[in-house]
């Protein structure tokens, strides 16, 4: 797979100083004007003004700058216009409101939590000892952003613009083509496409250690703001991953998750995990609350789209 990981994500919002303030009350770095970084990586999430709340840049990794060049003529083939220069590809989605940049090179490892000892049915690993998850009370850091969901007009479009043009892998699909899970990493998905009747960004998820991480973060956003609630603590079934979905203060939804499925093996997956056919409203395995409306669609639809109309999209 020539592309290799999301790097990080531009988020334009009216009021970015009170979204860059919420992410680092969650323990996000601040490490420039308007950039937030994590203990492994200084860029996950950059936030500028914007009139409405959108992504404005997607930033992802690839193996070599030849790379680069191969994914530029596809780009080509399909009637856009990419530019390529100094080991850096970038490109406009052509139905949303976002820059597609592509750079050469590995993505700083993420290091491995410290593990943790669990008792199980029939099998003690902790014995005579509390375990740690019960002793920390602060939030843990999320460890980097791990995947964006965007809603588009015309998926079949969007599917083409990815996967055949930036190079993307489809892990699964909903339905008869209704939504596609696609990855550019071993994670199971680093995107989703869903339909919507304006172009616009669903959520962005942060990884988490583990549900500890997740519970501990979730509840202090909730105990700030009790209506940002969206859905969870609960386990997807499509990815398998943990999740806890709440809105920040920009009214944008954010997934905290963790677990989630990774495929190394892309041949295997293809030929016999791929499923063509994902029931769209089997979202969970369990879901201790929720889904709010805001699950499946912006409650803030329509500023989204006058804003749009206000650009000129």
């Amino acid at each position: 797979m020539a592309l290799t990981a999301l790097l990080d994500l531009e988020l334009a919002v009216p009021e970015p100083d009170v979204l860059v303030d919420f992410w680092v009350r969650r323990g996000m770095t601040p490490t420039s004007a308007g950039v937030l970084g994590t203990g492994d990586r200084p860029s996950q999430l950059r936030v500028r003004d914007g009139d409405f709340r959108h992504v404005s840049e997607l930033r992802l990794g690839c193996e070599t700058e030849n790379d680069l060049v191969v994914i530029a003529g596809r780009l080509d083939r399909l009637g856009l216009v990419p530019e390529l220069r100094d080991g850096v590809l970038s490109v406009e989605d052509p139905l949303h409101d976002h820059t597609v940049v592509i750079e050469a090179g590995d993505a700083p490892p993420i290091t491995a939590p410290a593990g943790r000892e669990h008792n199980r049915p029939g099998a003690t690993a902790r014995a005579d000892r509390r375990s740690s998850a019960s002793q920390s009370a602060a939030p843990h850091a999320p460890r980097r952003v791990g995947h964006v969901v965007f809603g588009t007009t015309d998926v079949e479009a969007s599917r083409a613009f990815y996967v055949d043009g930036l190079g993307f892998r489809i892990s699964d699909v909903v339905g008869d083509g209704i939504a596609y899970f696609l990855r550019c990493s071993a994670d199971h998905h680093n995107l989703l496409l869903s339909p919507a009747p304006v172009p616009c960004t669903n959520h962005y998820a942060m990884e988490m250690d583990d549900v500890d991480a997740i519970g501990l973060a979730g509840m202090a956003a909730v105990i700030e703001r009790p209506s940002c609630q969206v859905a969870g603590i609960g386990r997807h079934i499509v990815g398998a991953n943990l999740f806890w979905y709440l809105l920040d203060p920009a009214g944008g939804m954010f997934e905290l998750y963790a677990d989630m499925d990774q495929i190394l093996d892309d041949d295997l997956w293809e030929r016999e995990r791929r499923r063509d056919d994902c029931d769209p409203f089997a979202v969970a395995a369990w879901n201790s609350a929720g889904p709010e409306p805001d699950f499946w669609m912006p409650s803030d639809l329509d500023a989204i789209a006058a804003g749009r109309a206000a650009a000129g999209r």
